[in-house]
This record gives C-alpha cells, sequence and structure tokens, in this order.
C-alpha cells in the first residue's frame, strides 16, 4: 500500500507549517499523481462522460491551496486523507448535479454510496480474486466476471468501500481508517469480514456451496 506519510512527504508538511509557500506547492504536487488515479476510478460512466478527472483534480487543489494554513494549524488527519477528502467532496457534488438530486453525507461511512467506473469495479474483482483460494483463482482464469460483480455487490456498503480504499486506491490501514471516520482495528475487522464473506459468496454462486 501507498504511505503518505513517507519521509519526502512529512519534510515538505513541516516546510510548509513553517511558511514556506513552495514547499505547500510541493507537497500537493507530491500527491498529484495518486490523487488524479483516485478521482478517475471513483467516476462511473455516468460521470466520465461528461467530465473530465483533470478538471477534478484542479478544483480540489484549487480549495486545498485556500483550506492549507488552517489544515496545517492542526492537522487533525493525515494530509492524504485529508486531500483526498476535498476530492471525494467534489466528485459527491459532481454525482448529485448530474445523476441524482437526492442529497447524501460526503464524509459519514454509514450512508457512502459506491460508486466506481465500470473498469474500477473490474480490476477490483480482479485483485481480490488473484488473492483468494483456488476457486475463486479459477474464475478469473475462466472469465465468469458476472460471479465475480455479483458477489461484490452483495458485500456490505461499507465493507466493500473498505475493500475499494484498500486494494484499490492502496490506501494504508491509517489511511483508509482516516477516510471513513473509524478505527483501524474496525478497518482491520471489516477487510477481514469482507475478504471472507468475497470468498464464500464465490464458492456459493459458482456451485462450491452446493451440498
Amino acid at each position: 500500500m501507498v504511505d503518505s506519510g513517507n519521509r519526502e512527504s512529512e519534510a515538505f508538511l513541516q516546510q510548509a507549517a513553517s511558511g514556506d509557500r513552495f514547499a505547500a506547492q510541493r507537497l500537493l504536487d507530491l500527491h498529484r499523481d495518486r490523487l488524479r488515479a483516485m478521482i478517475a476510478l471513483r467516476l462511473d460512466r455516468r460521470l466520465s462522460a461528461r467530465v473530465d478527472p483533470s478538471d477534478v483534480l484542479q478544483e480540489t487543489f484549487a480549495e486545498a491551496h485556500q483550506k492549507l494554513p488552517e489544515y496545517l494549524l492542526s492537522q487533525p488527519i493525515p494530509f492524504y486523507p485529508w486531500l483526498r477528502r476535498i476530492a471525494w467532496e467534489k466528485i459527491v457534488d459532481l454525482h448529485r448535479q448530474h445523476v441524482s438530486a437526492q442529497a447524501r453525507s460526503v464524509t459519514r461511512e454509514e450512508r457512502f454510496e459506491t460508486m466506481l467506473s465500470d473498469q474500477s469495479a473490474l480490476d477490483l474483482a480482479q485483485r481480490l480474486v488473484a488473492k483468494g483460494p483456488s476457486p475463486t483463482r479459477r474464475l478469473l482464469q475462466d472469465e465468469q466476471k458476472q460471479i465475480i460483480q455479483a458477489a461484490l455487490e452483495r458485500l456490505d456498503a461499507r465493507d466493500r468501500e473498505v475493500l475499494i480504499l484498500r486494494y484499490l486506491e492502496q490506501l494504508s490501514i491509517e489511511e483508509t481508517a482516516a477516510s471513513l471516520e473509524i478505527s483501524p482495528a474496525a478497518i482491520k475487522s471489516r477487510q477481514r469480514r469482507a475478504l471472507e464473506k468475497f470468498s464464500a459468496l464465490i464458492s456459493e454462486n459458482s456451485g462450491g456451496g452446493s451440498a
């Protein structure tokens, strides 16, 4: 998993907190590629046809520049989850504008609604299948994508989101906990439960669970 608390990021963060404007810009640039990838994988097909990830990235950076001084005063969560949260709010706002008029919370994980591109959903399925036991690996080899995606859809939305953050966005346990506003221990528990449930659903849907 990618660790946003690496030495370079921490050094820029300390310099930015001391008033170095160039360090603040370098700090944002350090996470540019990672954040753009997150935005791209979160734009489902209804949004990706209308929205360019680069535009969302630029809007995120513009807002981050404005809010960075306040963040640096207390640094309530690690930097990348803070930056990612701004991008996520942009994506949810776009989803409301273009897809749904229903208001939703953008930070509380218990009200989370998964939004992924079709390719992102397939990538997640492939990564989970590739690390699973032999029945799930055979599904990947046989390209039984419908069974895999059906199993993902049957997971609890909160547990599925943990898998998305960990295996697609490649957040660390600590970053995932900060993003979902729950404890690292809860993240570990949900990840384990989700992987076990996913494997059981694959076995069931492929006939492995029949008597």
